[in-house]
């Protein structure tokens, strides 16, 4: 690693990744590596907090893979590795656990409250303890940044709380990381609900669009989606929030600005705006997925084992110095 600041993100195989990740996350990961020494990961242990088919798991691991390959992180300048990969990961948790996470921290956590709603559901300890792994993910590599969608910005709190916890208690180890967060596009909502995240977790639904969706199906989708009342095409998150998700997704496919958009779509309906953003989407999606297609098994094999390589040393050093302090010999 050179004197770049070094970031560090995830994601978790448990769902289709669509247009929201990418938008979201992966697509600025891509504009990262040239200016920062990057970490990409897939944090598969993060996905079994709920049971997986385990071979559905094994296959979704290998396509986020191709998904961050084809949408142009560079294996040569990004590190792209598996979390399990990694046994630091976990060691540093059990570590974590120990000292520094408290139970009324992880009590607090919006996504465990949310998900342990429902009585009838005995959810795991993983679910409750996973913030403790993605402090972990973040610490073991002396990350600077954390780019995430404002939904994980708590998570990455906890984790700067740890890492104070620890230095205070026995002596500056970890670095604070700092978050990053997408002015646009952080949250892409769904096409049939706006008030919703686009989400992995609903399969089918007409709200997300798949990274993998055959074009026409995407098409279809974007035409279907919900607006708002009125037929200015304008952004406006108070008065035309449907709309104004449509416009980001606009916005970010093509780099045109929001008053370019609004002008080339003057004096015209929602119909013509939707038919220009569908034809947008596809175009993304037909050129995304001659990319991904291309790339075979073989090949996400082989940037997983170097990469694997690349952050076994940096972990190894990290978990090393962290024994030291706390007495593990």
């Amino acid at each position: 690693m050179n004197n770049q600041k070094i970031i560090f993100s995830g994601i978790k195989p448990s769902g289709d990744l669509h247009l929201g990740n990418y938008l979201g996350a992966i697509s600025q990961w891509v504009e990262l590596q040239d200016k920062y020494e990057c970490l990409f990961c897939v944090v598969n242990y993060h996905a079994i907090t709920v049971y997986q088919t385990p071979e559905v798991l094994k296959q979704r691991t290998k396509d986020i893979v191709k998904v961050y390959l084809a949408s142009g992180i560079n294996s040569k300048k990004s590190t792209i590795f598996l979390q399990s990969d990694i046994f630091e990961h976990t060691e540093l948790t059990w570590i974590l656990n120990c000292t520094s996470a408290r139970m009324s921290d992880l009590n607090l956590m919006t996504q465990y409250k949310e998900k342990s709603k429902n009585k009838t559901t005995n959810v795991s300890v993983g679910l409750f303890d996973y913030p403790v792994l993605m402090a972990s993910d973040i610490l073991l590599y002396n990350t600077d940044i954390v780019p995430v969608g404002d939904d994980q910005v708590q998570h990455v709190e906890l984790c700067r709380d740890l890492a104070k916890r620890f230095n205070h208690d026995y002596a500056p180890t970890f670095k604070l990381p700092e978050v990053m967060i997408r002015k646009q596009g952080a949250r892409i909502m769904s096409l049939s609900n706006p008030e919703n995240k686009m989400s992995k977790s609903d399969d089918g639904d007409a709200g997300c669009i798949f990274l993998n969706d055959a074009p026409e199906v995407a098409k279809k989708k974007i035409m279907k989606a919900v607006t708002d009342s009125g037929s200015e095409v304008k952004y406006d998150l108070n008065e035309k929030p449907a709309l104004s998700n449509l416009m980001t997704i606009y916005h970010l496919l093509t780099g045109e600005s929001y008053k370019d958009i609004k002008n080339s779509y003057k004096g015209k309906g929602y119909g013509d705006f939707k038919k220009g953003l569908a034809d947008v989407v596809v175009k993304f999606l037909t050129e995304f997925q001659k990319k991904y297609n291309a790339i075979s098994d073989k090949e996400v094999e082989k940037v997983l084992e170097s990469g694997a390589t690349c952050a076994k040393v940096l972990a190894e050093e990290t978990l090393k110095r962290v024994k030291e302090r706390v007495g593990i010999i």
